[in-house]
């Protein structure tokens, strides 16, 4: 059990910091002296009292409730939509992927669907969705469609394969990402079709992939539930389309011309 503030104790308040702290108010703990000052200077009446603590411990628990969520997501650092350079691409439809961060198709179980070719965005877009319904109290989970498929396919029994889809069709928000760098045998498109037809019509799955439908034959080659896949993700789903060259190259080139300019600039101070 943590110990009471060393200050509190010696204000004589440690046995309700204890308390609070067991109880879980560990913000009420941590602000006691702060919070009986205040009641004290306004002259609160005990409601008044009691409607701020729980309001700052509702506060609180949502704060924390957000964190988990958030841990258990899986999104790592991104980029916010804020920095997203809308002028660079050659195409997107910026009114489709501000209503897809609005979350509006998370009402209707609709999948959303990001083609594009490397270093456009699709994946920073993609990440940004799940964060924005995390915000919203639902949960989420991004994967790459590579991790997933090779966390499935190492499932030895019948009743670990089951658990493992079970993990990854709980999230309100499936984050795949990446389809179409990796070819994959019959078995890895088939476990992904499980989790897809899982999800169809229940909870949605927001998929990033660099290839038209037409080229995923070379993602799955020979796989019969190929053509399947694709009617369950695209039925009922919104499909953004960007092109242009990639934000990576871009700013590896300035990166370049900075150096070459600082090179130049030292051989003529010289």
């Amino acid at each position: 059990m943590p110990s009471a503030n060393p200050k509190t104790k010696k204000n004589g308040n440690g046995e309700l910091v204890t308390a609070l702290q067991a109880l879980g108010f560990q913000r009420i703990a941590d602000e006691l002296d702060d919070l009986m000052a205040r009641a004290t200077r306004q002259r609160w009446s005990a409601v008044q009292l009691l409607e701020y603590v729980a309001k700052l411990e509702l506060q609180e628990r949502g704060r924390r409730s957000v964190a988990r969520r958030l841990a258990r997501s899986r999104l790592g650092r991104f980029k916010p939509m804020a920095d997203f350079d809308w002028d660079w691409p050659k195409q997107i439809e910026r009114g489709a992927v501000e209503r897809v961060l609005g979350l509006s198709f998370m009402e209707r179980n609709e999948n959303v669907v990001l083609v594009a070719n490397q270093g456009l965005g699709k994946t920073m877009i993609a990440k940004n969705i799940a964060h924005q319904a995390v915000l919203a109290g639902q949960s989420a989970l991004f994967v790459s469609a590579s991790d997933l498929l090779l966390d499935l396919s190492k499932q030895d029994t019948a009743r670990a394969l089951e658990r493992r889809i079970r993990h990854y069709c709980t999230a309100h928000v499936l984050v795949v990402d990446e389809l179409g760098y990796l070819s994959y045998d019959n078995h890895a498109a088939d476990l992904l079709f499980q989790i897809v037809t899982r999800r169809y019509e229940r909870r949605p799955v927001v998929l990033t992939t660099n290839l038209a439908f037409a080229e995923w034959n070379g993602v799955f080659p020979n796989a019969a539930c190929a053509t399947a896949l694709i009617d369950r993700l695209t039925h009922h789903a919104q499909i953004i389309r960007i092109e242009g060259t990639s934000y990576r190259r871009r700013e590896a080139e300035q990166a370049q011309q900075q150096r070459s300019q600082g090179q130049r600039d030292r051989r003529r101070r010289k």
